[in-house]
């Protein structure tokens, strides 16, 4: 796919106009070493000398190659060689200090490197070039480092490449590097701008109806202690050193504590209420008395007169005794806010249940059970949820951060994660069976984001919101490799060496791959099947839904390494997928960039399988999206849609506030205008607990009591709740012809197929105002009545919420657009 080729004649120009010198060398002497401040993190920089006494830095000190293996990444001892053959340069590289193991890459320029491959140093007889010219070992100064190594000899022309490629680079971080915070200096004596924009209705095309959706992964705590709304933490017991959390104490007993005297409690695992859950409590009464607390996610937050289903599994493990329990609800000073008594009294498991009110609010309660009588409790599966759900869910989601997301209006929801659904490590790829069925019998396990997942909210609870807020389902499965970053969580089953333990870990093993893809396969036929005639329709009825979910997408890995491991697996699931279940659109991916390898290696796939969609993500800074509007206008409509399924505009501090707002809305005007190439778009991440925050920024912020919508939420539920299903072309003519204005102004026009509406979106990230003549000659002979909404303020602003008033509309009519906004006029019209 093509680059942005925004300034691209500047910047050849600047490489163009370097130094000709009269007697250049024929050819020089290139040494590669790995980043010297952080131990080859960074990757791989290039010296060149002609004489091996003198070196000169490559590209001012840029970075040529980068490892990609597990979770540090590092380039040690790095030398290339040249295949006589056809020419290849080819890098080889330690991947461990002590070298048992190795990374390769091959290029025909040192800038484009083809897919990496990792392999014990026994076995790189293997992996080498049988016909190469080799390096010879030196020993260059870089600063103040004495480096050993190897260099090549290489054509001088390779090394001017490298430096245009250099000049290029430098262009394109200035743009990426554009703050608004410059805006005074970059627009001095710039005056009110004037537009006059022209509509034209006669050249609409169509465009997807799908465009704005949302993006949900399991980060920031956002399901567990946040869209589930389970007010128990760790109610199953299955909290783990192995899920990698920092807090020490992070283990089966998290959040759980004995209150008072005569009580002991402990952990077992014999005799559990299902294997899946091998984990419960047992509480030895010895006296009544003492209390077992639970302080839920950063406190339970109650509010007064609404109702709370507790329940638990329960049983006396020794077969006799037992008796009632008190529950309660207890505010910070211990003042009890809700109470009711349950039995413990049985001797098999047996789930009890009961219901409490709060006859006050409080924002940090916690649970209590008091058992009765003496004797020993086993209790397990211990819960807390609001009645008050959305849409009156049992075992439902919190019903202000779900309906915070319906009001996007999104088209799709992308589930259960990105990095969550390819895991860290082969056994923690997310397994969709694993969370359907009774609460109980779902398998719990560690989050790749360091903490747990009880699987709570599952894929019948994720069907069951798309459908709630009317969105079409996307649910993303691992392509048989877990998150090129793994290791953290330690070996897998198959693992026998470094390789095989971090990263992508060789992938599922392939004799494991047929069961594999039949549980993708599995996946569809539970989603759509028939309720009487398949195994898992028949499951999905069981769950309370006998009507199919009308599955149509299914996307197949996240920001993977595009690597011969993935290729051949992916390949496998695709072409299962296809001959089973033609209709559906199997969505791949293209790395976790818009540019590099990976993107480039995941097109040339979708290109030899001929994808219906791919799966693109861009984070990027403000000035990346206000100097790539062009970016998808070059695209091959023959070729595969795109599903732009991860982006966000990070400034420094990677905050919200309108400076990202309004690049990341200039930027969709230009996805609006592309919306016959790219049929899916949505931001990331979704949601984040305060205080809980691992990524910044994110869409929605929440705590146990609100919900803070932020800047960019407004501009995604804008576009959401202003889509339409084609595109008007419109002239746009600014008195002003400077790039850094007209860059800055973004216009789309679409038509609401369903009400037949006209939506004019207008951005204006300029300093000054922009007064805008519109003409819609369409609204000829029409009565219109028009609604704007506007969403200005400072570069800074966090805190801006859109303000809707009326707006007089006719075929011309005025509008000035506020310095810093976006703004959205609906017209309606009516005949005369």
């Amino acid at each position: 796919m093509n680059f942005s080729k925004l300034f691209l004649s500047a910047t050849l120009a600047q490489c163009l106009s370097l130094p000709i010198r009269a007697a250049l060398p024929d050819s020089v002497y290139v040494f590669p070493y790995p980043t010297t401040n952080d131990k080859g993190r960074r990757g791989m920089q290039l010296v060149w000398s002609t004489d091996r006494e003198q070196w000169h830095d490559v590209a001012g000190g840029m970075v040529f190659l980068k490892c990609d293996f597990g979770p540090w990444k590092h380039v040690y001892r790095p030398q290339l060689v040249q295949d006589r053959t056809d020419g290849r340069w080819h890098c080889f590289w330690d991947l461990t200090p002590d070298g048992s193991a190795m990374g390769s890459s091959s290029s025909t320029d040192l800038i484009r490197w083809k897919p990496q491959e990792f392999f014990m140093a026994d076995e790189k007889s293997r992996h080498e070039v049988k016909n190469a010219r080799m390096p010879v070992a030196d020993t260059v100064q870089v600063g103040d480092k004495t480096i050993a190594g190897f260099a090549l000899k290489v054509p001088y022309g390779i090394v001017e490449g490298l430096e245009r490629h250099g000049v290029y680079r430098s262009a394109l971080n200035a743009q990426r590097g554009e703050r608004a915070e410059h805006d005074a200096a970059r627009f001095a004596g710039l005056q009110t701008v004037s537009a006059r924009i022209t509509v034209d209705e006669g050249r609409a095309k169509p465009i997807s109806e799908d465009l704005i959706g949302v993006f949900f992964e399991d980060l920031n705590y956002a399901a567990d202690g946040g869209l589930y709304a389970e007010l128990v933490q760790n109610r199953d017991f299955e909290y783990s050193e192995t899920d990698g959390n920092k807090d020490k104490s992070w283990n089966n007993r998290y959040a759980w504590s004995v209150e008072g005297k005569g009580m002991t409690f402990d952990v077992s695992t014999e005799q559990p209420v299902h294997p899946n859950n091998p984990h419960y409590a047992v509480l030895d009464v010895a006296q009544p008395g003492g209390s077992f607390t639970n302080t839920g996610f950063d406190g339970i937050a109650v509010k007064e007169g609404e109702k709370y289903d507790f329940s638990l599994f329960t049983c006396t493990p020794d077969g006799k005794g037992g008796g009632k329990s008190v529950v309660r609800l207890v505010d910070p000073q211990g003042k009890t806010v809700a109470e009711t008594t349950v039995k413990l009294s049985s001797k098999t498991w047996k789930k009890r249940e009961a219901v409490l009110k709060a006859t006050a609010t409080v924002a940090q309660a916690r649970l209590v059970i008091i058992p009765q009588s003496a004797g020993r409790y086993a209790l397990d599966m211990i819960s807390l949820f609001p009645q008050k759900t959305f849409k009156g869910r049992k075992n439902g989601l919190r019903a202000d951060l779900a309906q915070a997301i319906a009001d996007i209006r999104p088209r799709f929801v992308r589930f259960p994660g990105g990095c969550l659904a390819h895991g860290d490590g082969v056994d923690n790829i997310y397994h969709w069976k694993e969370t359907i069925g009774p609460l109980e019998a779902r398998k719990p396990a560690a989050n790749i984001w360091r903490y747990h997942q009880t699987r709570g909210l599952g894929y019948f609870e994720y069907f069951q919101f798309c459908e709630d807020i009317g969105a079409e389902p996307l649910p993303v499965v691992a392509a048989g490799v877990p998150c090129q970053n793994s290791g953290i969580g330690g070996p897998s089953h198959h693992s026998k060496d470094i390789v095989t333990s971090l990263g992508q870990q060789g992938g599922i093993p392939m004799e494991e791959m047929g069961q594999y893809v039949q549980d993708v396969l599995d996946l569809i036929e539970y989603a759509n099947g028939d309720a009487k005639t398949t195994r898992w329709g028949r499951e999905r009825a069981k769950a309370g839904h006998p009507e199919p979910f009308n599955l149509k997408y299914i996307g197949l890995g996240n920001e993977d390494l595009i690597s011969r491991v993935f290729t051949e697996r992916f390949t496998m699931i695709y072409e299962a997928v296809r001959a089973k279940y033609p209709d559906i659109v199997v969505i791949g991916t293209t790395g976790p960039s818009c540019e590099g390898t990976d993107y480039e290696e995941g097109w040339a796939l979708a290109d030899r399988l001929k994808l219906p969609m791919v799966d693109e993500h861009n984070y990027n800074t403000p000035g990346w999206y206000i100097n790539h509007q062009d970016y998808y206008d070059h695209y091959d409509r023959s070729k595969s849609k795109v599903y732009l399924g991860e982006y966000a505009a990070h400034a420094p501090g990677r905050v919200n506030n309108m400076e990202t707002a309004l690049s990341t809305a200039l930027y969709l005007t230009s996805i609006e205008r592309n919306g016959d190439v790219v049929s899916m778009a949505s931001y990331a991440p979704l949601l984040a607990k305060e205080g809980r925050t691992q990524w910044t920024p994110d869409l929605i912020y929440f705590n146990n009591t609100d919900v803070r919508l932020t800047t960019d939420y407004y501009v995604q539920q804008l576009f959401g709740r202003n889509s339409g299903s084609e595109y008007l072309p419109s002239t746009v003519l600014l008195d002003r012809k400077e790039k850094n204005v007209r860059n800055r102004v973004g216009v789309s026009v679409v038509k609401d197929g369903e009400s037949g509406d006209l939506i004019v979106k207008l951005v204006n990230l300029l300093p000054v105002a922009v007064k805008t003549d519109v003409e819609i000659p369409s609204l000829a002979g029409h009565q219109a009545v028009g609604r704007k909404t506007v969403l200005s303020g400072r570069p800074s602003d966090t805190n801006a919420v859109p303000v809707e008033s009326a707006m007089e509309i006719g075929e011309k009519f005025p509008y000035e657009m506020p310095a810093y906004s976006f703004t959205v006029i609906r017209i309606k019209r009516e005949c005369k």
